[in-house]
């Protein structure tokens, strides 16, 4: 890092320029994206969450050390969560299959209200592998979703649309539990899940965080949250398609989750970006007999927990953007090193009249020196609004956070474009993503 001081020296002219160049610039101020209904999401309490952790660990111990599918330390579980829904008020039920010559269970929970044609679902798996307790894997997506649904229950929540919980057996077997569920609904039934929300493994000791990057509206949820608590997010890759939301997914249902790593090494960039271990997997104790209690850290636990359930809140409450009011345009752009700005262009189309007085403008940014980067927001006449200026002293990485501008002037349909210039040397980056939200 030495190399720091004199490359900011020696572009301070640069970023002069870059300065006047902004001058005549309408400007745009960076905002929180959230809809209103999530600031009423509860902070899920930690003590909470982990009280279930060690009811999990008591439970393998005391039967034969796992939760695995066929075990007697996997209907104890799922009996434990069923006790605490059924006293909490929801309307629980117990689905069981058969694999491997042996019974399995799924436990569905629902929260009596809400538009059962609309229904919000959360999930996570309950199984462990049958070498230790799953602590990490997965009692920490369990009993996340868990306690937010105890949550639902203390606040009396009463969202517009329906809410559905599910805690799933035999994934680590292939899926096999949440698989059963979705293809146990008839067609019509799987049309009114209008999103899933999957957590498997949210508390890893050497923790990421990974956001899934399936349906845009879920994604956009979560990397808002994180964004406000000014956590860098990455999209996970390493589970894609190995957790129940592929089951989901698989028949068209929109998706989205968290993860917080497995077995991949953490590279030393994303130790510079949230701290731990590099060279050290994020959870060295997946699928081993240390997935203990011991195996969690409490600050990845926490921002999950609380992101369940801001997204939650949030999209269970009729305010978000409905489909269609969004345009995404997600494919990559290599932005190159102190060259010519680069564009991303999204087509708005089906609008009437003109672009609202706060349009929302969703930026994710993938940079290894965020204060390299001019960006603005053009609009279909050419006009350029300037969501962000260069600056010597923004050394931080990535630019993942949604900006409002005041656009009303500019025609809604038309192509807008996202520009962005990288004005000096010795970093790299790429737009990872943007969106339009009107």
């Amino acid at each position: 890092m030495n190399l720091s001081v004199p490359r900011r020296t020696l572009a301070a002219t640069v970023f002069a320029l870059a300065g006047l160049l902004a001058a005549g610039a309408p400007a745009a101020t960076a905002a929180p994206s959230a809809p209103a209904a999530a600031l009423a999401a509860p902070d899920i309490p930690l003590a909470g969450v982990k009280a279930h952790l060690s009811e999990f660990q008591s439970i393998a111990t005391a039967n034969g050390g796992n939760r695995a599918h066929g075990r007697p330390g996997y209907k104890a579980s799922v009996d434990y969560v069923k006790a605490k829904l059924d006293a909490a008020g929801f309307t629980t039920s117990v689905q069981q299959f058969t694999y491997n010559g042996t019974t399995g269970y799924n436990l569905i929970a629902d929260w009596p209200g809400g538009d059962l044609n609309q229904t919000v679902m959360a999930g996570a798996h309950l199984d462990s592998v049958s070498s230790g307790a799953g602590i990490n894997d997965n009692g920490s997506g369990s009993a996340a979703v868990l306690e937010t649904a105890l949550a639902v229950s203390r606040a009396q929540l009463k969202p517009v649309k329906h809410l559905r919980f599910g805690w799933w057996g035999a994934e680590e077997l292939g899926l096999v539990g949440s698989r059963q569920y979705v293809n146990s609904l008839p067609t019509t039934e799987r049309s009114k899940i209008s999103g899933y929300l999957n957590f498997d493994m949210i508390g890893s000791p050497n923790p990421g965080y990974f956001v899934y990057d399936d349906d845009p509206a879920i994604e956009q949820t979560f990397k808002d949250y994180f964004a406000a608590l000014g956590v860098p997010t990455e999209i996970e890759t390493e589970g894609d398609g190995r957790s129940d939301h592929a089951s989901f997914k698989n028949v068209g249902i929109p998706v989205g989750g968290l993860f917080t790593g497995a077995s991949r090494t953490k590279t030393s960039a994303q130790a510079q970006k949230w701290g731990g271990t590099a060279g050290q997997a994020f959870d060295r104790c997946y699928h081993s007999s240390c997935d203990t209690t011991s195996n969690i850290n409490d600050t990845a636990l926490d921002r999950n927990s609380d992101a369940v359930a801001h997204a939650i809140w949030a999209l269970s409450a009729g305010t978000t953007v409905p489909p269609g009011d969004f345009f995404e345009n997600a494919a990559d752009v290599a932005v190159p090193d102190a060259g010519a700005a680069v564009t991303s262009t999204v087509t708005v189309s089906g609008r009437t009249g003109n672009a609202p007085a706060a349009l929302k403008v969703g930026v994710d940014i993938k940079h290894t020196w965020r204060g390299d980067l001019v960006i603005d927001l053009v609009a279909p006449d050419g006009t350029a609004y300037r969501l962000k200026n260069s600056s010597s002293g923004d050394s931080a990485d990535n630019v993942i956070t949604t900006y409002t501008v005041d656009a009303s002037t500019e025609a809604a349909n038309g192509v807008w474009k996202l520009r962005v210039q990288d004005v000096a040397r010795y970093d790299t980056g790429y737009i990872d993503s943007w969106r339009l939200a009107f």
